[in-house]
């Protein structure tokens, strides 16, 4: 069962990765913003695989479903940000570093409460000891752990990535002699 479990995770995982990258595509018509909404798989992952080896824990099959709950937070708490800037582009605000503060400021508690809830709400099968408590151990683990790094690199590497890729650089033209 554990091996026609892991082969299934095996189609899942990336069935679901694929699926989430074409609805941000479709959701932004922007390959740019669903590339850096998608940058919070990665951040998000670092956290989970983080949390299992501080407790110990191997990865599991309930590991797994746990970071695809995990994924969705993380890529929410991205959507919230990206869409917020372009909505302050689009009212107005030329400038990308006073859009990317302005902007970070406005959706700070909102991606704070987001994770806040989602990681308090695993907190009670993190620590249980009762029956199925080997399922519901490496799943809180993940997201918990992932919900961590996510939003902390969530507030500061997708800001600076959006910076970084919205920067509009000119062409040198040479002068004609």
């Amino acid at each position: 069962n554990l091996q026609k479990a892991s082969a299934r995770l095996m189609i899942v995982v990336p069935l679901a990765l694929l699926l989430i990258f074409f609805m941000l595509y479709l959701t932004f018509r922007s390959i740019k913003d669903a590339s850096l909404i998608f940058t919070a798989i990665p951040m998000s992952a670092i956290g989970g695989v983080f949390a299992l080896l501080v407790r110990g824990m191997p990865f599991s099959i309930s590991g797994g479903v746990g970071f695809i709950a995990l994924f969705g937070v993380a890529v929410l708490n991205g959507i919230v940000l990206i869409s917020t800037f372009n909505q302050l582009e689009k009212d107005g605000m030329k400038d990308t570093m006073q859009r990317v503060l302005e902007g970070t400021k406005i959706r700070l508690r909102p991606v704070l409460m987001t994770a806040a809830v989602a990681a308090l709400g695993f907190i009670p099968m993190a620590m249980s000891s009762g029956a199925g408590a080997e399922v519901q151990k490496p799943l809180a683990t993940v997201v918990i752990g992932g919900l961590i790094t996510a939003t902390f690199l969530t507030l500061i590497v997708l800001p600076l990535l959006y910076i970084i890729f919205s920067s509009k650089r000119k062409p040198k033209m040479k002068p004609v002699t």
